[in-house]
């Protein structure tokens, strides 16, 4: 069984990377640890930057996810800074920032970086679309989750238990994985 290291402390990543990867036989683990993350201009290059920094640091194959909230009528912001976002501004930041925008589309986008040691990191990226809503909602998850609709849902993500809610994500990314894991075999 292939080993694989996901560099997160969030469970929904580890549980949505060990559903797709382990009936295929990579054994997933994690470890929680501080990466740097580089100044960019989009999460891809996050990605691709922390994973090869954390897969020369534990010389394994590793898995680093970054992912961004990019408003359409604020030209993508808060995009790479969405961490940052939300400590600071939060949801009613972003919804102050959207009062009287009509034109609410967003979209989540999600960059997997897979890295073996002595390689450069293979990005995968997956788009989760929707639009934000005029007001909070909701009750489970946390964060943008109370503020952003999935495509095709009248309710927010905060308005779904965490059964529910994982369902609206794309797992674009994970299945572009599965297929370079499969082609390399």
């Amino acid at each position: 069984m292939n080993k694989i290291t996901y560099v997160t402390g969030n469970w929904a990543k580890i549980d949505s990377a060990r559903q797709i990867l382990e009936p295929l036989g990579y054994e997933i683990d994690n470890i929680k640890m501080e990466t740097p993350e580089i100044q960019a201009d989009d999460v891809t290059d996050v990605a691709k930057y922390s994973a090869k920094w954390a897969c020369q640091e534990l010389n394994r194959a590793v898995l680093k996810n970054d992912s961004g909230l990019f408003v359409k009528a604020l030209n993508g912001f808060p995009g790479v800074y969405t961490h940052y976002a939300d400590d600071t501004i939060g949801e009613d930041g972003l919804l102050k920032l959207m009062e009287g925008i009509e034109d609410r589309e967003a979209y989540f986008k999600e960059s997997i970086a897979y890295c073996e040691p002595g390689c450069e990191p293979v990005v995968f990226e997956g788009i989760t679309k929707g639009h934000i809503a005029k007001e909070k909602s909701g009750k489970y998850g946390w964060s943008w989750d109370f503020v952003f609709i999935p495509e095709g849902e009248t309710k927010t993500l905060g308005c779904f238990p965490d059964d529910e809610r994982w369902k609206f994500w794309s797992l674009d990314s994970y299945k572009k994985l599965v297929d370079y894991l499969e082609k390399k075999k």
